[in-house]
């Protein structure tokens, strides 16, 4: 029989050297005076000229252009600096990059012909704790025309571009998904470098050129800290860029590109027509202005705390709780609207033969207190569950196993119309962080009186979901939305007070089909808060029903989930993955 395919649950584990100033300095030292690389033809739209551009707020900058790869620039009417740069053009824009030598510092500079107006982009490197995560600050102006009247008008951040999502195939050989659900953050995918496995996320500013004209970055922060620049045509589906940053051989790369893609689909939108504003930088103390190079970056994992085996079985054994309703905070807000749980089970008794684990045997005292023990032993063990059915049939019930060596959790989806199961079985003490949670799928069939269980059929991996965009409302005040962008891994985007996707993060994931339109599905919150959720969504009747599984310094808990949503659309995207679906037994 065909094994049934295991997802990966790597993510953010990448091992990055914590580089010096000086290490960052020595490598730039080269780059500042050659400019970036390039595969393909610079263009040479500036040599021979000179101009001044004034930016709002922000640097005067006088250029001048000898040949096609060096410039001279002044800041702010200093002296004139030599340096190396790279220019391309698409359509009305010119675009060039370069560094400034001696500095850690660079700049990205868009011009659109067309109107003069500028956006400028200062980089530095060593502004943050980890001195390789480049730093952006944006700059809107134009170019300082001798007798003519400086324009009112400006590029402006946008939310013009959220919901979009291209496939791009750059000169460089690189290939990416980039999906754009949200007014602050990005998702992309690594086709070539990382075999297309999972999706990242990082911070990005979107900026409206005009209406097929977009200016796009993203920073890879809490991963390489590596900056993306590019002008997209979308009618066209053309892009210019630059990429700066180390790798993860700590090697510099400065590069720029040319890009040509493909449209893959737009998902949903939420805020009012006529709102196109974008993303706004992080509120400053009354009276000040925010900081240079202000943005809003999702860390959890800086908070996460992260403990010990003997921290998790210390604060395990003090403190243990299951399906307690919070009164007030996150816990009570994600299961606002949750259904009622049922007492279907209540008096039943069942035993679920796993295919790739021990069996579980089962009584249910009651709709909250159910016996369980693993096959073969003596000894019950009583816990408190809770149980929905979300199809008729169809039981979602989740439990702690008390006195298990790594804290394990239950979270089972049982059909009794089928006699199937699957569970996603979360534990501790994973290699990482021992409050890390990690997860295992398990197949398997129910042995029930008067039910006979299938010999060869079970519910399995499936790409049915992949690409799809689904908004949950788990309370009033509290949307999210999940975009399932590969089969491995999915993303989370937590909406603003506008309903504008806001901060966004991803994490590993699987797809379990369990009947039509009915999907049991599980995420990591790896390097980030270390959270097991487990959802069983129902395209039918738009809702879903969940546990979380999670240990912090205040305990061990399981806790339920529940929301309203709503399809926000699909992405074209299962070709570019390879996903092996199997009902057999593994």
């Amino acid at each position: 029989m065909p094994a049934t395919p295991y997802p990966k649950e790597q993510m953010h584990r990448i091992v990055y050297t914590k580089l010096s100033e000086r290490q960052i300095l020595d490598k730039l030292s080269t780059v500042a005076v050659s400019g970036p690389a390039s595969v393909g033809p610079r263009s040479d739209i500036f040599v021979g000229k000179s101009f001044r551009i004034v930016t709002d707020k922000g640097p005067a900058l006088a250029y001048t252009f000898g040949r096609a790869d060096r410039l001279s620039v002044a800041e702010n009417g200093g002296s004139g600096v030599e340096a190396g740069y790279g220019a391309l053009t698409l359509g009305s824009v010119a675009f060039f990059s370069h560094m400034i030598p001696g500095t850690q510092r660079g700049y990205v500079v868009v011009i659109d012909q067309d109107t003069n107006l500028v956006t400028v982009c200062e980089l530095w490197f060593s502004g943050y704790e980890d001195n390789r995560e480049v730093q952006r600050e944006i700059y809107y102006g134009y170019v300082d025309q001798a007798g003519q009247q400086a324009p009112t008008a400006r590029h402006a951040t946008t939310n013009r571009v959220e919901g979009k999502g291209f496939y791009w195939k750059q000169d460089t050989g690189a290939e990416t998904l980039e999906f754009y659900p949200s007014a602050a953050y990005s998702n992309f995918v690594e086709l070539s470098r990382l075999g297309g496995e999972l999706s990242f996320c990082g911070p990005s500013d979107y900026i409206k050129i005009n209406d097929g004209l977009y200016i796009y970055t993203r920073t890879e922060c809490e991963f390489s800290g590596t900056f993306t620049l590019y002008v997209m045509d979308l009618n066209r589906i053309e892009q210019i860029g630059m990429r700066l940053g180390f790798n993860a051989n700590d090697l510099l790369e400065y590069d720029l590109f040319r890009g040509k893609g493909e449209w893959l689909g737009q998902i949903a939108q939420f805020e009012k027509f006529g709102d196109e504003t974008g993303s706004p930088v992080p509120a400053a103390a009354e009276g000040q202005t925010p900081a240079r190079g202000a943005r809003r970056v999702y860390r959890p994992f800086k908070t996460m705390a992260k403990m010990t085996k003997a921290e998790v079985d210390a604060t395990c054994a003090k403190r243990t709780t299951s399906f307690v309703r919070a009164a007030s905070g996150p816990g009570a807000s994600m299961a606002g609207n949750l259904g009622p749980n049922t007492g279907w089970l209540a008096g039943k008794t069942f035993t679920l033969r796993y295919d790739n684990a021990a069996a579980m045997e089962y009584r249910f005292e009651d709709a909250e207190t159910l016996d369980w023990r693993k096959e073969g032993d003596s000894h019950w063990t009583k816990a408190r569950y809770q149980a929905w059915e979300s199809m008729p049939g169809v039981i979602l019930f989740g439990h702690l196993l008390e006195g298990t060596p790594n804290h394990d959790g239950h979270s089972v989806v049982a059909d009794f119309h089928q006699g199937l199961v699957t569970c996603f079985n979360g534990y501790l003490n994973t290699p990482y962080f021992a409050n890390e949670a990690g997860v295992k799928t398990l197949f398997g069939v129910i042995e029930m009186e008067g039910l006979i269980p299938p010999k060869y059929r079970r519910h399995y991996f499936t790409d049915e979901m992949v690409g799809r965009a689904v908004s949950q409302n788990y309370a009033p005040g509290l949307t999210s939305m999940h975009l399932y962008s590969t089969p491995h891994s999915l993303s989370w985007i937590i909406f603003t007070g506008s309903d504008a996707g806001g901060l966004e993060w991803s994490g590993p994931a699987a797809y379990v089909k369990i009947r039509d339109g009915l999907f049991f599905m599980y995420w990591l919150e790896e390097a980030c808060n270390g959270t097991l959720g487990t959802i069983l969504v129902n395209l039918h009747t738009m809702r879903d029903v969940g546990i979380g599984y999670n240990c912090g310094t205040n305990g061990l808990n399981m806790s339920a989930l529940g929301a309203h949503e709503r399809l926000a659309g699909q992405f074209n995207v299962k070709r570019f993955y390879q996903v092996k679906a199997s009902g057999g037994i593994a």
